[in-house]
């Protein structure tokens, strides 16, 4: 029988909350079993540039990558906001280990090809090295993973967060039992998004169909939903959407996706 695994990736303006970022952090340590944390941080490398003087550059809510931007992501995805979070988890006596794509050669991608938007050093996830990610697990350390990869040829990469725990979830998969939790500030995917409590609790290949075109699900939402199917179509057995009081069991109402 395959342990359980947790793969949890948490972003948007929770990180930047630092009581939110606090409270869930504190459920992460008590949460049973193997776990795994992804984080974005994407709001506070645009205030960082901002004060650097660097333009940021956005492309239908993608962030365009230039020689600037990758070394401001570098500060901030892993140092400041990933180092912080370790240290929180260490001090809820949670073994936690920061890392990049590029420690332990743990996710490799491939920049993206220029078409009609070059987005710059923006990575697409080609191989997690889930023999090093497991051996991690096994030692009773709990990997925290920031939106960086590399290309095995020296360069960092940009890599959407989202993309990140889901591939690691697919990756992990062939060894552990293992379920994607996707924590953001709503509770869940929503019908109605002037209405906080209008939350699908269900979602399903035919119904996300339908709400796609209906236009209820639309812009940011879209690539996560890919992921979380993506990922259901790849052995992870369960893929959750909501806020953080959802790893704890204190929130009820979250979007369960289904294929």
């Amino acid at each position: 029988m395959k342990k359980k695994l947790s793969v949890i990736k948490i972003g948007g303006s929770l990180i930047e909350d630092e009581k939110i970022l606090d409270e869930f952090l504190v459920d992460f340590t008590k949460l049973e079993g193997l776990k795994i944390l992804v984080h974005g941080g994407g709001k506070l490398a645009t205030q960082l540039a901002g004060k650097l003087g660097i333009e940021t550059k956005m492309n239908e809510g993608r962030r365009i990558t230039d020689a600037e931007t990758i070394k401001v992501i570098t500060m901030v995805y892993g140092g400041l906001v990933n180092k912080t979070i370790v240290a929180k988890l260490q001090a809820g006596n949670c073994n936690a280990l920061g890392l990049s794509g590029a420690d332990l050669n743990s996710i490799q991608s491939v920049k993206r090809p220029v078409e009609d938007i070059d987005y710059g050093f923006v990575g697409d996830v080609e191989k997690v090295n889930s023999k090093m990610i497991s051996m991690l697990l096994s030692n009773g350390i709990s990997p925290v993973f920031c939106a960086i990869t590399h290309d095995k040829n020296g360069q960092l990469l940009n890599t959407n967060a989202d993309t990140i725990a889901s591939e690691i979830a697919i990756a992990l998969s062939q060894d552990f039992e293992t379920d994607l939790y996707y924590c953001f500030e709503k509770q869940g995917v929503l019908m109605d998004i002037k209405d906080e409590n209008s939350v699908i609790e269900h979602i399903d290949s035919k119904s996300y169909r339908k709400l796609k075109e209906e236009k209820i699900i639309a812009d940011g939402m879209l690539p996560k939903l890919h992921n979380c199917f993506n990922a259901l179509g790849r052995n992870v057995s369960k893929v959750c959407i909501g806020n953080v009081k959802m790893i704890s069991g204190q929130n009820q109402k979250y979007t369960t996706i289904n294929l």
